[in-house]
């Protein structure tokens, strides 16, 4: 019986290639770039698939709850 996980991205757009980068922050190695956000948002799907593959289910209950972004000002 398969598993149903739930995961944030967080999808950054480089300005020197115009790629969206999307990278999961609780999910080591699990991060994928592409032109669009529809094909960004398969890519991860699929990378997010074969990470938890890899892992052991032990292994995927331990994995750290995201939590969220804060912004931070700074003076320099």
């Amino acid at each position: 019986m398969k598993s149903n996980y739930q995961f944030t991205a967080q999808i950054e757009k480089d300005k020197d290639t115009g790629l969206y980068v999307g990278t999961v922050p609780n999910l080591p190695g699990a991060h994928s770039q592409a032109e669009t956000l529809d094909e960004l948002h398969q890519n991860l799907k699929e990378v997010v698939e074969l990470c938890l593959e890899e892992l052991e289910p032990e292994e995927i209950k331990s994995l750290a709850e995201f939590v969220g972004f804060q912004q931070i000002s700074v003076a320099v």
